[in-house]
C-alpha cells in the first residue's frame, strides 16, 4: 500500500518542482527586462546628451596633429652621423666641420667599431630603422629643432654652418629636401618584388642577406617612390613618420623591412602617399655627388679633380670622401676656414678665442650672430632655383 501511495506522489511532486521551476524563471526574466529596459532608457538618454556635446567620437589619432615649425628667425638643424669601423676620425672632424651651438647631432658607430672609437662618439641606431630611432632621440634629448639631416663619415660640407643657417633662415621650414621619382624602374623587379631577411637586424656581425625564392606583388594601396638616401626632412614630417596617427609610415615600415636599400625608398614613399606632405617636397638631396657612367650601386670617391666641380654645385654637402681624402684640406682652408683640428669660425665664436678648440662651448658668444660669406650666396643660389622654377609644383611626387 505504502508503495501505491509513493508512487502517486512522486508524480505530484514531479509537478510542483516543475511548477515552482517555470514560475521562479518568470519571475527572474520579468525581472531582467524590467532591469535592461530601464538601463536602456537611461542609456539612450546619456547617448542623446552625448550626441548633442560632442556629435563626432573623438579618438587620440584627432589629438595627434602636425606640428607647427619653429618661430624663431634663425633655425636650429638636427644632424645623424653614421659611420663603421675605423670611421671613429673621419666622424671627429666631420663633425668639428658641421658644428653650431645651435644644432643638435646623433652619432652612430655600429657594433663591428672599435670599442675605443665607439666610446669616443655618442652612439645611435642604423639604417632605416636607424634614421627613425635616432630621429626620436633629437626629439626626446634635442629640444627644438627645424629640419633632420642625415650623413654619413664618407659626407662633407662644403659651406659653414653659419652660411647653411642664413639661408635657411629665408625660406618655409616645412619644405623637405628629397631626391624623389616615381618611376622605379629595374628596382621594381631587383628590390620590390624580392623578399630579403637582413641578418644585421638580429645579429652583431655584418653578413650578407638572405634571398626568400618566393616573390611578393607590389603594394596596390600606396605607390613607391625612390630616391638619394640622402635627405634635409622638416620636423613635422619627421614626427609623422614616428607618430603614424593614419597608420602609412607603419604599413610602409613593414614592406621596407625586406627591401634591399630600403633608405632610398622608404621616407620617398611615405611622403609622397601622405596628402599632408606631398606639396612640401624639394626634388633634390643638396648633394654633390659624382657617379660612374653607366652609374654602379655606389658613387666614386672624389679627389682634387673633383674640386671645382663641387663648388659649381652650389650644394652644402657632397660625398663620397675616402678616409684623409686631401681634398678635405682644400675644402677646410679655402670654403670653411678651418685650420687642422679645429673648428669652423663662425658669428657664434668668441673673438678673443680662435677656432682650434677642443671645448668650443668655453668660447660661444652669441648663437644668433649669424656672418655667412660665398657658401650663402652659393646655397641661395641653388635653392632660389628650385623653389622658383615654374615646373616646381608639377615635380612634387611625380
Amino acid at each position: 500500500m505504502d508503495n501505491i501511495n509513493n508512487n502517486k506522489q512522486q508524480p505530484q511532486q514531479k509537478k510542483q518542482k516543475w511548477f515552482f521551476s517555470l514560475v521562479f524563471s518568470l519571475l527572474l526574466s520579468t525581472i531582467l527586462i524590467i532591469i535592461s529596459v530601464s538601463m536602456s532608457s537611461t542609456s539612450t538618454k546619456f547617448y542623446n546628451r552625448a550626441y548633442v556635446q560632442t556629435p563626432r567620437p573623438r579618438f587620440v589619432e584627432q589629438q595627434l596633429q602636425v606640428v607647427s615649425t619653429s618661430s624663431e628667425k634663425i633655425p636650429r638643424l638636427a644632424y645623424l652621423i653614421s659611420g663603421s669601423t675605423g670611421d671613429g676620425e673621419s666622424l671627429k672632424r666631420t663633425l668639428k666641420a658641421l658644428y653650431h651651438p645651435r644644432n643638435q647631432y646623433a652619432v652612430h658607430l655600429d657594433l663591428e667599431a672599435p670599442v675605443e672609437e665607439r666610446l669616443e662618439l655618442a652612439r645611435g641606431p642604423t639604417m632605416v630603422t636607424n634614421t627613425l630611432h635616432a630621429a626620436a632621440i633629437l626629439f626626446k634629448e634635442g629640444g627644438d629643432w627645424d629640419w633632420f639631416i642625415n650623413l654619413s663619415a664618407s659626407d662633407y660640407p662644403l659651406v659653414t654652418q653659419d652660411d647653411l643657417l642664413h639661408v635657411l633662415s629665408t625660406i618655409p621650414r616645412n619644405l623637405n629636401f628629397i631626391e624623389h621619382t616615381s618611376d622605379i624602374g629595374w628596382k621594381e623587379y631587383q628590390r620590390a618584388k624580392p623578399v630579403i631577411i637582413d641578418p644585421g637586424l638580429y645579429t652583431v656581425q655584418k653578413s650578407d642577406v638572405f634571398w626568400v625564392p618566393e616573390k611578393r606583388n607590389v603594394p596596390t594601396a600606396y605607390k613607391l617612390f625612390t630616391g638619394s638616401a640622402w635627405m634635409m626632412l622638416s620636423r613635422p614630417f619627421i614626427e609623422f613618420c614616428l607618430w603614424g596617427w593614419d597608420n602609412l609610415p607603419r604599413i610602409v615600415l613593414m614592406y621596407y623591412a625586406n627591401f634591399l636599400s630600403s633608405p632610398e625608398g622608404y621616407f620617398h614613399t611615405v611622403i609622397c602617399n601622405a596628402e599632408e606632405f606631398r606639396n612640401t617636397t624639394v626634388n633634390h638631396d643638396l648633394h654633390f655627388i659624382s657617379w660612374d657612367n653607366p652609374p654602379k650601386q655606389h658613387p666614386h670617391f672624389l679627389n682634387v679633380d673633383d674640386y671645382q666641380r663641387m663648388v659649381d654645385s652650389n650644394a652644402p654637402f657632397a660625398r663620397k670622401f675616402g678616409r684623409n681624402e686631401p681634398v678635405l684640406d682644400k675644402i677646410d682652408s679655402e670654403l670653411l676656414g678651418r685650420i687642422a683640428d679645429g673648428f669652423v669660425p663662425g658669428g657664434w665664436f668668441n673673438n678673443k678665442r680662435n677656432s682650434n678648440l677642443t671645448a668650443p662651448n668655453h668660447a660661444v658668444a652669441n648663437t644668433s650672430e649669424l656672418k655667412p660669406g660665398a657658401g650663402a650666396e652659393r646655397i641661395k643660389r641653388l635653392i632660389t632655383g628650385l623653389i622658383s622654377a615654374e615646373d616646381f609644383h608639377a615635380k612634387h611626387c611625380i
